[in-house]
């Protein structure tokens, strides 16, 4: 994990992700990731580039990293560049959940998410 300040400067983590993610990892990866994503912290980078292999078990654990995420007001995203892994994210989905990139320093020079209009009624 490494705290890097991206173009905007504003504070960014980055959580480097394994070869593998599957049933055997999946937890230990979910709990390093879901630590990286504490109140305060306005961007985490889940950096899967050298990621070839994840399951369902590690799709799991980005769907409940995403939801920490929302939670805490921290916005995930995600670098990809295995065809198989971006094939087998944008099948169940998770592209239109997470920002996906295919470079760490696209993913650190994204500007921040637009956070959605609250109206007061």
């Amino acid at each position: 994990m490494a705290l890097v300040a991206g173009p905007q400067h504003l504070p960014a983590v980055v959580i480097v992700l394994p070869a593998e993610i599957d049933m055997a990892n999946a937890d230990r990866v979910g709990q390093q990731l879901g630590s990286a994503l504490a109140p305060g912290v306005a961007t985490a980078i889940a950096d899967m580039t050298a990621t070839r292999f994840c399951d369902s078990s590690g799709i799991s654990m980005l769907v409940r990293a995403h939801k920490q995420a929302a939670a805490n007001r921290t916005e995930l995203r995600l670098v990809v560049r295995s065809t198989a892994v971006l094939r087998t994210l944008t099948l169940v989905g998770l592209d239109h959940l997470l920002p996906i990139y295919p470079s760490l320093s696209q993913a650190l020079a994204a500007g921040p998410a637009p956070r959605p209009e609250t109206r007061h009624k």
